[in-house]
């Protein structure tokens, strides 16, 4: 790390530079260490002078993180989280005084299944605190940065992503088609019609391989993928109005079918489910603000 690294900066001054670098705001960073804003903005001014870089530069109405605030923040976060133990700390969080910012990166289907409840939850449960809701990268991508940078990547299991976790909710797959599509009979489909239709499918980029995809290939059907799209959320959009096929959660085919005038078509075989759970560096285990988080997202998609 650039810039005198944490060795010169005495621990007071690392944990006003934690709260900084998580708040993004000097009077909400004050009000979590209990420092005035004049003491805080003076602890910023000795942390630039000392990493010779602003760490946080607004943007419009805020502040953002530069380059460099954004490579600290997770060294921040091991360095407090260790001195807790260290010392025997127990931190407590109190959800309706805080001014807590949380950073959440989950996939586009997670986000229409999750941010609506959740926001309403946070709006009525914690008011002062804010959340970004950042998209999941590709399957493939090291996501070790981000369970670093972030309070909490959520995730299907079976993507082998590191951390620790616990699950947030569960769906099953479907079969959506166009309600008007020929080769339905009575609502379905057979493995014939299966393998002689054209799908739309995960491509390169997004999660391919779901546990659908996988089925169907130990089934032996060899499918004519004839669209691709990066994400879960685009599949039924692909489908509609066409003669194509897509495997996607019911939540999301529950969702999506009237307007896109879809219907779940029955298939000769019991798909597989989803599982959905939330990942976190093992760093923040004694985290309560996360505590009390991964318990809210719990009860909203339960």
């Amino acid at each position: 790390m650039s810039n005198g690294g944490l060795s010169g900066v005495d621990l007071n001054l690392t944990v006003a530079l934690g709260a900084l670098l998580e708040e993004r705001n000097v009077t909400h960073a004050g009000l979590r260490v209990n420092m005035s804003q004049p003491a805080m903005s003076a602890a910023l001014a000795r942390l630039r002078t000392h990493f010779n870089d602003e760490l946080l530069h607004r943007t419009g109405r805020s502040y953002e993180l530069t380059a460099l605030g954004a490579e600290l923040l997770p060294v921040v976060r091991q360095a407090l989280a260790a001195t807790e133990v260290v010392l025997g700390q127990r931190t407590t969080f109190d959800p309706a005084v805080s001014t807590r910012h949380f950073s959440v990166v989950l996939s586009d289907y997670a986000i229409t299944v999750l941010a609506e409840p959740l926001l309403a939850a946070l709006a009525a449960r914690a008011p002062g605190v804010s959340i970004d809701l950042e998209p999941l990268p590709p399957v493939g991508s090291d996501l070790s940065n981000h369970l670093m940078r972030c309070d909490l990547v959520i995730g299907p299991l079976g993507y082998r992503l590191p951390g620790l976790r616990n699950v947030i909710f569960q769906d099953d797959f479907v079969c959506i088609v166009a309600e008007d599509n020929p080769r339905l009979r009575d609502g379905a489909l057979t493995l014939d019609d299966l393998g002689a239709m054209s799908h739309a499918a995960l491509g390169l980029g997004g999660m391919d391989g779901t546990p659908a995809d996988r089925m169907l290939t130990e089934l032996g059907i060899e499918r004519n993928i004839e669209v691709t799209v990066q994400g879960l959320l685009p599949l039924p959009v692909a489908v509609s109005g066409t003669d194509l096929c897509a495997f996607v959660p019911r939540r999301l085919a529950d969702r999506c079918a009237g307007q896109l005038r879809l219907t779940i078509a029955e298939v000769p075989f019991t798909l597989p489910e989803l599982v959905e759970a939330a990942h976190w560096h093992p760093s923040r285990a004694k985290d309560p603000a996360l505590a009390w988080l991964r318990g809210v997202l719990a009860d909203i998609a339960g």
